[in-house]
């Protein structure tokens, strides 16, 4: 398993690393250009080869039903976690007018996201196939598109551009139409309409190797977005939503999917999912909507570390 996860996190580590060291001899505008461009083109054909290639019509229980279930539950925790929070450091008078500016609406925004979006793409699709029975794969993938079209190009995108343009009065109607646009959302509608219609063999294999170019892109950004952390106060910040995202949520998975006698390959499969780092993809909503760049970040760097550390136990408890 050791080896497993060293031979997964390579091209993070390699990747990430180079984004740190030349951060500071790219333009300024580079970070920003990247990040639009994975929203717009690279994630969308991520999605799409992705979506061609999972068999929708197999029986793969109620992962999409689980995955939605767990979103919505991840976001209302996170909710009324970062309301407490909120409370508590509005009521430290010391500290007050801090407090403040720590919940601005764009870290809010960023707070939320961090909390429950996975790098099921990225990250889980690299690691938990090699840890569960490939007769159940299709868990796997099927919590990854559901996350990807209802939570990260869903419900993410609602929640960054609430956050990210409150201060320009958002409207409903603008909202919406942030959502409708979203082009990851049209991407897998087209590939999930298109699965029967055989393409030409050079575009089926052009779109399966574009994902190569989008996973080092995006670990590239997140390099150059870690050189803009600011010390151990944005590290600090993010150690709530690790605490979420890898912890408190595939362990309520767990214990939920054994009481509804969810088959134990299959249990595992969901609980590894869930418990996946933050979400790259929270970067690129970042750079698209303007929400905190710094905290999801930081909580990507936190939750990476904190996966390593719980992925032997999450083994451990539901093998």
């Amino acid at each position: 398993m050791t080896d497993v996860l060293l031979q997964s996190y390579l091209p993070l580590f390699v990747w990430v690393g180079l984004g740190l060291v030349f951060s500071g001899t790219l333009p300024a505008s580079l970070p920003r250009f990247l990040g639009r461009s994975l929203y717009w083109v690279g994630v969308p054909v991520e999605v799409l080869a992705l979506a061609r290639q999972t068999n929708f019509a197999s029986k793969v229980g109620l992962a999409p039903l689980l995955t939605i279930a767990t979103l919505l539950s991840g976001f209302t925790i996170a909710w009324l976690v970062l309301q407490v929070l909120q409370s508590q450091s509005i009521a430290a008078t010391s500290e007050k007018s801090d407090a403040t500016q720590l919940f601005s609406p764009a870290q809010r925004g960023s707070f939320l996201i961090a909390s429950v979006l996975g790098n099921t793409g990225f990250i889980g699709l690299a690691i938990a196939p090699a840890l569960i029975d490939a007769e159940y794969w299709g868990w796997l993938v099927s919590y990854s598109v559901t996350q990807n079209v209802v939570g990260t190009y869903g419900i993410g995108v609602l929640l960054a551009s609430y956050y990210g343009r409150q201060a320009a009065h958002l409207q409903v109607r603008e909202l919406l139409k942030d959502v409708l646009t979203v082009p990851s959302l049209w991407a897998f509608l087209l590939s999930y309409s298109t699965q029967s219609i055989p393409l030409p063999e050079i575009v089926e294999s052009g779109l399966h190797r574009s994902i190569a170019l989008v996973i080092p892109a995006a670990f590239l950004l997140m390099g150059m977005r870690l050189r803009q952390l600011q010390g151990w106060k944005s590290l600090q910040t993010a150690a709530v939503p690790m605490v979420l995202k890898t912890i408190a949520l595939p362990g309520l998975l767990g214990l939920v999917t054994c009481f509804l006698g969810v088959p134990q390959p299959a249990r595992l499969a969901l609980v590894l999912m869930a418990g996946m780092p933050s979400a790259f993809a929270g970067l690129i909503l970042a750079e698209e909507y303007d929400i905190d760049r710094s905290l999801i970040a930081s909580s990507i760097v936190l939750t990476t570390g904190s996966c390593l550390l719980m992925i032997p136990l999450w083994l451990w408890l539901f093998r």
